[in-house]
């Protein structure tokens, strides 16, 4: 099947994956345009899954200030090179994840993170303690059909290198915790 140039260039346009690979995958996706996005995050992910265990120590730290500056957040994200972390996508990265820590007040950073007695102690499922407190397993506020976590590995999969979350902080004025 030969796939018109309109179409790869909208999925070029859609995703940012090079023309090759867009018209391979429209050919594999026998031209639905949506089923070749799906393929591609799937794509992603896998190769997002093999660069996790690289080092990440560059990066940037990012700092979202609320309007009427009563609510700040700041995330520490971290890449393989400064190259990427300059980038307006890593930044993008880095500005979203802010913000979604200023609307969502998660606890910790990963589930290994959460003692067992703060699970008891709730009135919650395990499950559902971690999706309220745990920063990587929150649904992410602009997309609640993806958590951080996988917005994270969407990231590495367009960037191409390992990108982690080091730490973060959440500040709300009269919040003395």
């Amino acid at each position: 099947m030969a796939v018109p140039t309109e179409l790869v260039k909208e999925l070029r346009e859609r995703t940012g994956a090079g023309v090759k690979e867009c018209r391979d995958i429209l050919m594999q996706a026998d031209g639905d345009i949506n089923k070749a996005i799906e393929l591609l995050r799937e794509k992603g992910i896998q190769a997002a899954e093999k660069k996790v265990g690289r080092e990440a120590k560059e990066g940037r730290v990012e700092v979202y200030i609320h309007p009427g500056s009563r609510l700040a957040a700041m995330v520490e994200l971290n890449c393989e090179t400064d190259f990427v972390a300059r980038t307006e996508d890593f930044i993008g990265l880095s500005k979203e994840i802010a913000l979604h820590i200023a609307a969502t007040n998660p606890r910790y950073l990963k589930v290994e993170d959460v003692a067992e007695a703060d699970i008891a102690e709730s009135d919650m499922t395990a499950e559902k303690y971690y999706e309220e407190n745990v920063l990587l397993a929150q649904p992410f506020v602009k997309n609640p059909s993806m958590t951080i976590e996988d917005k994270l590995k969407e990231g590495i999969a367009k960037l191409g290198e390992n990108i982690r979350i080091s730490r973060f902080v959440r500040y709300e004025v009269g919040d003395s915790e």
